[in-house]
């Protein structure tokens, strides 16, 4: 009788090992898309311009629109998923998401493009912070969670770096709508598994839910970046409509970070950033990614036309 027990504990267990690795995939192959996005509409810069004939801010936005509006949102849909289920969060990115690369897809104008591109970025906000905190409630051993989280971070590396080599692919043999076209047979693919496999999870739910705080780091984001694009778009030092944006940001960015200091259960624990060892990593892949995203669409465009 012993001996059944052991064996059924066994099969088991082999069982829920084979499922968190297939969770992996998984959740692998979200990050994977929405990693691919920020990078894959590079290469149809030009097709895009000739098509829709957008002006040079138009143009930035198109690009920048997805990125930006994913990083803002990060912090807000992150603890959201705590507050209300990270399945549940993750799931209703893959169906925006779906949805958002149709619109982009279809686009017959430069703003229809831009919003379907805030759009994907909203649910690629939606999907990114689900992926690694389900990610650690799958793996409780430590030793598999590292494993996991590495294999996590290269998937999102590899999936920016094959952007451009995927998005080259489909406009040189398809137009550029293809390389939106190719995230809905995959979230069709994603979405009813990921319903089947994954589990359910939230966070401590410690204190209230800071709101005002998300959205205000969000809202200084964007008006930070607005400010700046319009300063390198040829707008004076002293033009209202860029140093009012810019001055709001900063202004917005601040007053969050006071807010999170004060705070018993902050979003974010200002104070690690007192670390040296933390602070200077993340700087170094600010700085890294600043270079890597800057230097790749310029020298796209450069082989392309020049």
């Amino acid at each position: 009788m012993s001996g059944t027990t052991t064996a059924g504990v066994r099969l088991r267990k082999a069982a829920d090992d084979a499922n968190r690795w297939v969770v992996l995939v998984v959740l692998c192959l979200s990050l994977l898309v929405v990693a691919l996005d920020a990078t894959v509409l590079h290469v149809a810069v030009p097709a895009v311009t000739e098509d829709l004939r957008p002006s040079g801010t138009a143009l930035l936005w198109i690009v920048d629109a997805y990125p930006l509006v994913c990083a803002s949102l990060l912090i807000l849909f992150g603890t959201l998923g705590d507050r209300i289920g990270r399945r549940r969060v993750l799931l209703l990115g893959y169906a925006l998401f779906g949805v958002a690369s149709a619109l982009a897809a279809t686009a017959d104008t430069a703003a229809v493009l831009i919003a379907a591109r805030a759009l994907l970025g909203v649910g690629g906000a939606m999907i990114m912070p689900a992926t690694l905190s389900i990610l650690r409630q799958v793996f409780p051993d430590r030793r598999e969670r590292a494993l996991a989280i590495g294999v996590w971070t290269a998937v999102a590396a590899v999936g920016a770096a094959t952007g451009p080599v995927v998005g080259g692919f489909l406009v040189e043999h398809y137009w550029w709508g293809s390389v939106f076209l190719i995230n809905i047979p995959l979230m069709a693919v994603i979405l009813p598994l990921g319903r089947w496999l994954l589990p359910e999870s939230r966070g401590g739910g410690d204190g209230p839910w800071d709101v005002l705080g998300a959205l205000t780091a969000a809202a200084g984001v964007l008006c930070v970046v607005l400010g700046v694009k319009r300063l390198g778009g040829g707008a004076g030092l002293l033009d209202p409509v860029s140093l009012g944006p810019l001055t709001l940001g900063l202004a917005l960015l601040i007053f969050f970070v006071r807010r999170q200091r004060r705070r018993r259960h902050p979003l974010i624990d200002i104070a690690m950033f007192a670390r040296p060892a933390f602070s200077t990593a993340v700087g170094c892949i600010v700085l890294a990614m600043l270079a890597l995203v800057g230097l790749q669409l310029i020298a796209v465009q450069y082989l392309q036309l020049v």
